[in-house]
Parts: C-alpha cells; sequence; structure tokens
C-alpha cells in the first residue's frame, strides 16, 4: 500500500487499513472486530511508515482542542519516548526509572488519553505532534 495513502488514513482519523490484494476474507472479519473494539488494525509495513513520520517529528506536546495540556512533562517524555519506538526498559533507562514507573505512567497516558495501545499512543503523538512539546536529553537526565 501506498505510504502516503497510509499516513493519509491515518491522519484523517482511520482506525485501520484493509486490502483484499495481500489478506484474505477471513481477515477482514478480524480487521472489523478489531477497530469496532476501539483499537488499530495495521500490517508491519504500514506501522512502519507511522514510526518513520513519527521519527521526523521533532518533539510533542499532548493536548486537548483547546490546547491545554493533558498530560504532565514527565509523561510528555514518555510519550515521545514511546512515540521514538522505545520499549518500557529502554524509556526507564533514558529517564532514570523502573519498568515498573514507565508501565504506571502509561497506564495514566492512557486512561487521560482514552487509548489502551502503544499504537495508539503512536498516532495520537503523530496527530498532535507540537514544536513545543517538553524534550528529553539521552542518557537518563532530564
Amino acid at each position: 500500500m501506498d505510504r502516503e495513502l497510509v499516513i493519509n488514513a491515518f491522519r484523517s482519523g482511520g482506525r485501520g487499513l484493509f486490502c483484499f490484494a495481500i489478506s484474505p476474507f477471513r481477515a477482514l472479519c478480524r480487521c472489523i472486530q478489531v477497530v469496532h473494539r476501539g483499537q488499530i488494525w495495521a500490517t508491519a509495513e504500514q506501522l512502519d511508515y507511522l514510526i518513520d513520520l513519527v521519527a521526523q517529528v521533532p518533539s510533542l506536546r499532548v493536548v486537548n482542542a483547546n490546547g491545554d495540556t493533558l498530560v504532565t512533562p514527565r509523561e510528555e517524555q514518555v510519550v515521545a519516548l514511546v512515540a521514538e519506538g522505545l520499549s518500557n526498559r529502554e524509556v526507564a533507562r533514558e529517564l532514570g526509572l523502573s519498568e515498573h514507573t514507565v508501565k504506571k505512567y502509561l497506564f495514566r497516558i492512557f486512561d487521560k488519553l482514552g487509548i489502551s495501545t502503544r499504537v495508539e499512543l503512536v498516532l495520537y503523538a503523530v496527530n498532535h505532534g507540537d514544536h513545543r512539546a517538553a524534550e528529553w536529553l539521552p542518557g537518563g537526565s532530564a
């Protein structure tokens, strides 16, 4: 599937992409169920397109429609690192936290944003990127 088509579909609020040319009809049923539950349906290639796009976003700020910050500065750092593709362990190492603390941050972030997966968090970050975001310094210093 064309990279721009995938990116534009998710930017426009799409929750899943399906192509009969590469997937059997049975997979369409699964796709519908997954999207209906509020999750994301995408191939590894489509997710790669989104991750590449996130890597181009200089920084993030998680805000509502009025521009009000929804998460704390530390939670913004966690969002930014997850959006860069880091695992919980890697996020913990970068921020000098335990993995357990990172998981707690993610649960709070998911709850605040009304999402349930890392993919949804990355998509949210892509759609709400902003140059005013809190940034982090590699190596655990913030």
